[in-house]
């Protein structure tokens, strides 16, 4: 692979980059353009294709601050994204010539949040060799909670109880088709009394999005009689679930059992042929503290441990790889 070329993204690209993440090893529907652009004031982007001749074989959802780029921070993870044909051997030249052209450009530093395995549509764990070769300093390393929902652990007693609770309360879980009833009278007065702070998607984001992407964003929400008791809005990922957000009533949500209940619902009833429920971080302080709690909630349903981890890299090091082919 010697005839690299590295081109910054501009709307010309859009179909070509979009077809590209739909084949990906490695990719989900958030690299569409779409899904990078709709919060594009306030990042200035600095997403990368790399071409070998005429072919893509490999993008860079990135932005850049000053003299630092990042796999974009819009997003929950990111990083070289490849296609299904591209060896060992050509991503190291990939990551090579890119780290070079950042390196060119004044580019000090790329900064890498790395995607979670689970994701991949493939093996594609390629990039975690290449950032050893290139002594990147990992700086941030999240501790996220999964169930294998096709080889499920029992779930704890205390779980158990909560579920039994929301029968005997006649608890409902529907999916309903928009989110205000969960965001304004369940997530944002939550996220105001404990943290006085605003969803990271707001009301008019989050329905844009789902309109954009129809089937891959939901939004289930449980109901005693006719009055909403707790809710989730779910990301679907090909074999991946991930609930993105999820709160309930916080004065009846231990009385009713209503989390446990929806969690119970989603993964038994409405996912179970799904391969994962992607329960999400709870590392806080940048990786260096676990909310231990809030784990132990998520390991009681069958959860365990994987990694997200965070890379910074000097582009200067990319005459590393100059010599590891042998």
């Amino acid at each position: 692979m010697k005839n690299i070329t590295i081109k910054h993204y501009k709307l010309e690209y859009y179909t070509l980059w979009n077809e590209f993440v739909s084949k990906a090893k490695n990719a989900t529907f958030l690299f569409h353009r779409d899904f990078i652009e709709y919060h594009q004031d306030r990042f200035e982007d600095f997403s990368l294709l790399v071409f070998e001749k005429d072919k893509l074989v490999s993008i860079l959802p990135a932005n850049r601050i000053e003299e630092a780029v990042f796999s974009h921070q819009g997003l929950t993870y990111g990083g070289f994204i490849f296609d299904d044909k591209i060896v060992l051997s050509e991503t190291i030249e990939v990551v090579k010539k890119t780290l070079s052209f950042l390196n060119e450009n004044g580019i000090v530093t790329l900064n890498l949040k790395l995607i979670p395995s689970i994701y991949h549509k493939l093996p594609s764990n390629e990039i975690d060799c290449i950032l050893f070769l290139l002594e990147a300093k990992l700086y941030r390393r999240d501790s996220i909670a999964i169930v294998d929902l096709e080889h499920k652990l029992p779930i704890s007693r205390i779980r158990k109880r909560g579920i039994e609770k929301g029968i005997k309360n006649n608890l409902l879980v529907k999916e309903v088709d928009t989110f205000d009833e969960f965001w304004n009278e369940i997530l944002i007065p939550n996220l105001q009394s404990k943290y006085n702070a605003n969803p990271v998607h707001s009301l008019e984001e989050i329905t844009y999005l789902k309109s954009t992407f129809p089937g891959l964003i939901k939004q289930y929400n449980v109901y005693q009689k006719t009055k909403i008791v707790a809710g989730i809005t779910v990301f679907e990922k090909d074999n991946v679930v991930h609930p993105q957000y999820v709160s309930g009533n916080e004065e009846i949500n231990n009385e009713l059992g209503s989390l446990d209940f929806l969690y119970n619902h989603l993964m038994s009833k409405v996912y179970p042929n799904k391969k994962y429920f992607d329960f999400g971080p709870s590392s806080e302080n940048q990786g260096k503290n676990l909310n231990e709690s809030l784990h132990y909630f998520k390991e009681s349903f069958g959860a365990r441990t994987i990694n997200q981890d965070f890379y910074e890299v000097k582009t200067a090091n990319f005459s590393l790889l100059e010599n590891v082919l042998i």
